[in-house]
C-alpha cells in the first residue's frame, strides 16, 4: 500500500462502496422503504428475483479484498516473510504486514455479508454489523501506529485518516444498536466517501504531484493546504451525497405544484 496503486486502488473500492450505498439508502429515504429489508418492486415477481437480494456490496468487498491482497504479496520480492533467520531474529516488513491485515478483514467482512443476506435461512443483522465494526477497530489500531516512521506531508496525512477512521468506528458502533437508522446510515456512506477519496488524493500527493514535483516537508504552507485539500473533500463528497435528494426534491416539486386559478 506504500505506493500509488497502493493508496488509489483501496480509494477506488471504499468509493464504490460509498456510491453503491448511497443510491440505496438514498432511495430508501425517499421512498420511506426499510434497509434492513428493501422492496423488490414489481420484478420481485420474475425469475429473476434472485439477483435483487444478492449482496453486491459483500460481493464487491470479497473482490477488492482478494486483489489487494494478492497486489500486497506479489510486491514483495521473495515472498512476504514474517521474521529472518538471524539471531536474534526480526520482524519484517512490518507495514506490508499490517496492509494484508486489513485487507483480509475486509474480505471476511464481505463473506459474512453474503453469508448473511444470501446462505442463512434467516438475516443476521448484528452479525453483519458486528464485523464491520471489529474490522474498524482494528483498522483504527493499524493506522494509529502506521505512522510511527512517517513525518511531515505523509504523517498530516494519516492523521486525517485517522479523523475519519474514528469517526466511522463511533457511528458503527452505535449503530448495533439502531441498525435501520436513516440518519447513520447517511453519515457512514459520507464517510466511506471521505475515506476513499482522500486515499487517492493521498496517493497524488505522495507519489504522483500534479505540478510535478514534491511537496516539502519543511514548507508550512504545504503542510497547511493538505488540511486545506481536506476539508475541500468533505465539501464535494458532501455535495455529492446531497444530490439524489435535490434531484427528487425538484422532480417531484414540479409535478406536485399545482398553477393557481
Amino acid at each position: 500500500m506504500g505506493t500509488f496503486i497502493g493508496h488509489v486502488y483501496p480509494g477506488l473500492f471504499l468509493i464504490s462502496y460509498g456510491l453503491c450505498q448511497a443510491i440505496v439508502v438514498s432511495k430508501a429515504m425517499i421512498f420511506k422503504d426499510s434497509l434492513l429489508d428493501p422492496s423488490c418492486h414489481p420484478r420481485n415477481k420474475t425469475r429473476w428475483a434472485w439477483l435483487w437480494k444478492i449482496s453486491y456490496g459483500g460481493l464487491l468487498k470479497m473482490l477488492a479484498g482478494s486483489i489487494l491482497i494478492a497486489y500486497e504479496i506479489s510486491c514483495i520480492k521473495g515472498g512476504l516473510i514474517l521474521m529472518n533467520r538471524e539471531l536474534p531474529p526480526r520482524f519484517l516488513y512490518p507495514k506490508e504486514w499490517q496492509h494484508l491485515t486489513m485487507f483480509i478483514l475486509f474480505t471476511l467482512n464481505g463473506c459474512v455479508d453474503v453469508m448473511s443476506k444470501n446462505l442463512l435461512p434467516q438475516r443476521c443483522v448484528v452479525l453483519e454489523k458486528g464485523t464491520l465494526v471489529l474490522t474498524f477497530y482494528v483498522l483504527l489500531l493499524l493506522l494509529m501506529s502506521h505512522g510511527q516512521d512517517s513525518t511531515g506531508i505523509e504523517l498530516q496525512i494519516h492523521y486525517l485518516l485517522i479523523v475519519v477512521v474514528f469517526l466511522l468506528m463511533l457511528v458503527l458502533t452505535i449503530e448495533l444498536w439502531t441498525p435501520d437508522t436513516f440518519h447513520l446510515l447517511l453519515i457512514e456512506t459520507f464517510l466511506f466517501l471521505t475515506m476513499g477519496s482522500w486515499l487517492i488524493q493521498g496517493g497524488f500527493i505522495l507519489y504522483r504531484p500534479v505540478t510535478g514535483y514534491p511537496w516539502q516537508d519543511d514548507d508550512i504552507s504545504d503542510l497547511m493546504f493538505i488540511t486545506t485539500f481536506f476539508c475541500w473533500h468533505v465539501m464535494i463528497n458532501a455535495l455529492c451525497l446531497s444530490c439524489p435528494w435535490v434531484i427528487y426534491l425538484g422532480f417531484w416539486g414540479g409535478f406536485s405544484s399545482t398553477p393557481k386559478a
